[in-house]
């Protein structure tokens, strides 16, 4: 495959908005797996369909644990559909003025010929951030169309913020991801990229994040 990564342009936001909304929904179902294969989710969902059954009901042992299994997934669904919804409302309803009205910052698309016709398939941004003495690039947005992942397109957007991070003399690369994304997860260590302590989230949400059990990542790579 053929791969171009440049400049976001502004007639590129129905596609960029489009494939950020399907590769954010997409991870609803893998966080679910995640959550309901646990060991203490199992425990629990069998628990409740004994007590169930021992509240001398046969429907009781299906609607209790089919509630809780209901419970987190409804979790799950509104931890990333609201964080599409905000994400959408804010930042993403203004790429130019968020990501491309400072030096420091930038928004890339990858583009491939598909089908004969030029199509993006992956996208991230980087904005230039400050901690006392250090400058960094804080990596965001980073996205793959589901059709294209394992084709090095989430290495080669990386490799693109690294370089601009170079040139603008930041000292490293700062992201911040989630557990169900075990892929990018394995991507960024692999492109050298070591967990870093943060603080947990303490947002009227934390509770849902725990029910999920959605872990977030913050990672860091010195240049």
């Amino acid at each position: 495959m053929q791969l171009v990564i440049r400049r976001y342009r502004p007639s590129d936001k129905d596609t960029v908005l489009s494939l950020f909304s399907i590769t954010t929904l997409g991870l609803i179902q893998p966080c679910f797996n995640m959550a309901i294969s646990s060991p203490l989710y199992i425990t629990i969902t069998l628990a409740l369909c004994v007590a169930g059954y021992l509240l001398g009901s046969v429907l009781g042992a299906v609607v209790l644990p089919g509630a809780w299994v209901g419970l987190v997934y409804c979790c799950c669904y509104g931890i990333y559909s609201g964080y599409l919804r905000r994400t959408l409302k804010t930042d993403m309803q203004d790429i130019p003025g968020k990501f491309l009205s400072r030096p420091d910052d930038c928004y890339w698309v990858a583009e491939a010929e598909v089908e004969g016709l030029a199509k993006i398939v992956g996208m991230v941004a980087v904005v230039g951030k400050e901690n006392g003495n250090e400058r960094y690039g804080e990596l965001f947005r980073m996205s793959v169309s589901p059709t294209c992942r394992r084709m090095g397109i989430g290495a080669r957007l990386t490799e693109t913020v690294f370089d601009f991070c170079k040139e603008r003399g930041f000292s490293a690369v700062m992201l911040s991801t989630s557990s169900p994304t075990q892929a990018a997860v394995a991507l960024y260590k692999k492109l050298g990229f070591s967990m870093v302590p943060s603080h947990n989230n303490s947002s009227a949400f934390s509770w849902i994040l725990r029910l999920a059990r959605v872990t977030v990542f913050r990672m860091k790579k010195q240049l």
